[in-house]
């Protein structure tokens, strides 16, 4: 999607205004619009949905191709929503408990009516914007129509969603639209030029070349006014200093129009917008109209020089639709109710006031929305509506079918496999190392751990004590590593929950490959920090000399530290926030450390609880670095000072004494690999089902 170059606003600061003659009035549109549909009319073989070819994604010269122009109509839309129960609330503990327990079937909260039997139509080379009172149902419409409503949200199987009379389900018209929502997510250590790329790495189709494809993001930077903070981060609100709210909606309205779709769909494209930057998008949203583009969007108060921009609006009050047509029909309409608008009076402001529920006004403010919504039903511009939402593949000479479209797979994602994990990995290590947080930080916090425990274990000698104190300080590498690790990744995949919910309904990536990409992104910070911890302390403490004692500790190290940091995965996907990913980390690694062999010797486990002994890595992990410490230590190594005191003389009375067996190590090293694998897999099962609930 571009624009002309005498529609194009420029970004510097001597560009405050722009000329009369790239305003559009209600004259002058009308009179460009009129010469731009000479040729709306359709044949019959004009009506299909045509195969989508990435041929160019330049500035649109001229008008799209007849066969390339999409009409979107809607019928019969009814949406039920969960109302709050009071009784609820006001129900005793005990019958909650027993409600609970018992298997009868549970009492669910009354439906709200949130739309009711919606009907309309948004046609080539039209501008429809949908207006309302907040609460009106105008945002819940649009979720509707782009099939993005929220869980506990219900549209009745009735309801018809049409391009060309065509019905479609949710994947043909996502493969076919942009939606642009009304709160901005991005990820907050990415500049704009990396965000817009990473979009248009994964959105373009697979044969478009990547120059095109930079091209592309270059383009729509200066056609949005986003050259100057191109290589700014985007930050986060009240946390990240980056762009600001004007500059984040651009952003928003940038990543979905870089495929110049022709059915775009936006919620309040101009909410955080000053009057030159709201009036510069819906532009650049009008140029897009009248080259032949659909166009609907929600705006909930427009000024009249953007209500002069539209070519059709929407009105919607308390879920029905009160009027549906031209701005003049609208006028005539309101009118003939004998309410007409008052001259020199803005028209939007108008009939968002008559369409409000004014306060202490309640029943007269509803009775006059049920009069103008009745009215408008029996209208010949209704019936018009309905006669042209109600037409499905009548008089059509060849069977209506929805052609493939080119360069988008059968599941509905534009780029490949390797295309999608390479997009995350590269978003994903930007992001490890744009944060201080997990890099610098953390590398300082274990060398600082490390030294501290090196000072308290220091210049251990093979005595009675020093086997104890060795062995306090193995365990000690252990824990250490494990809530370390866990704590480091328990906000990964739930902090950026709604980013990734989001793309992945828009099907930017599978989930998968942004599991994939997002771990081995962060693979090496997990390798550098158990070998800062370990080269510190070994040496410190003086433990058993040799490379391979020391190499050996280092893989084992290193192996917890992962199988920890997989743990932490699995709570992350699991948990739906941070603060319940927070909360539930500690006391579920408690019972995992229990087992590791140091407070309960592994023969002491209950049997009731021995399975779970089998999951702790704490078990593993000690066993094996106890083998790797004492198994080379033979009797009279370990000197005994004091008489009448348990002494262990050599490596393998120490081992007996731990229930740990030497032919156990090769096996304890693939239960840490099993793990890994294990609690990944689970992580991913997670993510998967809760994408899955969101769908």
């Amino acid at each position: 999607m571009t624009i002309n170059t005498d529609d194009q606003y420029g970004d510097g600061e001597s560009k405050t205004t722009l000329s009369s003659s790239r305003r559009y009035s209600s004259s002058s549109y009308q009179d460009q619009m009129d010469d731009a549909l000479n040729t709306t009319l359709t044949n019959d073989k004009a009506t299909l949905i045509q195969v989508w070819k990435p041929k160019s994604y330049g500035s649109v010269k001229g008008q799209i191709p007849q066969q390339d122009r999409l009409t979107y109509t809607w019928k019969e839309i009814d949406v039920f929503g969960e109302a709050p129960a009071d009784a609820k609330a006001r129900e005793p503990l005990c019958a909650r408990i027993r409600n609970c327990c018992t298997r009868q079937r549970k009492d669910f909260n009354p439906r709200k009516h949130l739309l009711k039997n919606v009907t309309g139509v948004a046609r080539s080379g039209e501008l429809l914007a949908v207006m309302g009172s907040s609460g009106a149902g105008k945002t819940t419409l649009l979720n509707a129509l782009a099939f993005r409503s929220p869980p506990g949200v219900k549209i009745s199987p009735n309801a018809v969603r049409a391009l060309n009379g065509v019905p479609v389900n949710a994947e043909q018209l996502r493969a076919r639209c942009a939606y642009v929502q009304q709160d901005d997510l991005f990820i907050p250590s990415l500049t704009t030029r990396e965000h817009l790329l990473f979009q248009a790495l994964l959105r373009m189709g697979r044969g478009v070349p990547a120059s095109v494809k930079q091209h592309r993001v270059q383009e729509v930077l200066q056609e949005l006014s986003l050259v100057k903070c191109a290589d700014t981060i985007i930050g986060a609100p009240g946390r990240i200093k980056g762009l600001s709210g004007g500059e984040r909606k651009r952003l928003a309205f940038a990543s979905e129009t870089l495929t110049d779709p022709h059915l775009l769909l936006c919620d309040e494209p101009t909410s955080g917008l000053d009057s030159f930057m709201a009036h510069s998008v819906l532009q650049v949203l009008k140029g897009m109209a009248m080259k032949g583009k659909t166009i609907i969007l929600t705006i909930h108060q427009p000024s009249s020089e953007l209500y002069c921009l539209f070519d059709k609006i929407l009105l919607v009050a308390e879920g029905r639709v009160a009027f549906l047509g031209s701005p003049y029909q609208s006028a005539e309409f309101f009118s003939q109710l004998g309410i007409p608008c008052p001259p020199n009076y803005n028209p939007a402001d108008f009939y968002v006031q008559m369409l409000a529920i004014a306060p202490a006004k309640e029943a007269e403010c509803r009775d006059m929305i049920k009069k103008i919504c009745d009215s408008f039903a029996v209208s010949p511009i209704a019936r018009e509506v309905l006669e042209t939402a109600s037409v499905v593949g009548k008089g059509m000479d060849e069977p209506y079918m929805l052609q493939p479209m080119e360069g988008v797979g059968s599941t509905g994602y534009r780029s490949s496999w390797w295309t999608q994990f390479y997009c995350i990995l590269w978003r994903s290590w930007l992001s490890v190392l744009k944060d201080p947080m997990l890099v610098k930080v953390r590398l300082l916090q274990t060398a600082m751990v490390a030294t501290l425990i090196g000072s308290i274990y220091f210049g251990q000698v093979l005595d009675q004590d020093g086997v104890m104190n060795i062995n306090g300080s193995l365990f000690l590498f252990l824990t250490n590593m494990t809530f370390q690790n866990v704590f480091a990744v328990i906000n990964v995949f739930s902090a950026e929950l709604p980013v990734f919910l989001r793309e992945k309904r828009s099907r930017l990536y599978r989930v998968d490959t942004y599991f994939l990409g997002k771990t081995i992104a962060e693979l090496p910070l997990f390798i550098a920090v158990p070998f800062v911890f370990t080269s510190i302390t070994y040496p410190m403490i003086g433990l058993r000399a040799g490379a391979t004692h020391y190499f050996i500790t280092l893989f084992i190290v290193t192996l917890v530290a992962n199988v920890s940091t997989s743990f932490g995965y699995l709570i992350s996907c699991a948990s739906s926030s941070i603060s319940m990913a927070l909360s539930v980390g500690p006391p579920v690694v408690i019972p995992f450390l229990i087992f590791g062999g140091f407070f309960l010797n592994s023969a002491s486990v209950p049997a009731y609880f021995k399975y779970l002994s089998y999951l702790s890595w704490f078990r593993y992990a000690n066993e094996a670095l106890l083998i790797n410490q004492w198994s080379t230590v033979v009797d009279g190594e370990i000197a005994c000072t004091r008489a009448n005191v348990t002494c262990p003389r050599s490596g393998e009375i120490i081992l007996e004494t731990f229930n740990f067996r030497v032919e156990d190590f090769t096996l304890d090293i693939a239960c840490l690999f099993a793990l890994i694998v294990l609690f990944r897999l689970g992580a991913l099962l997670c993510l998967w089902l809760r994408s899955r609930s969101k769908e």
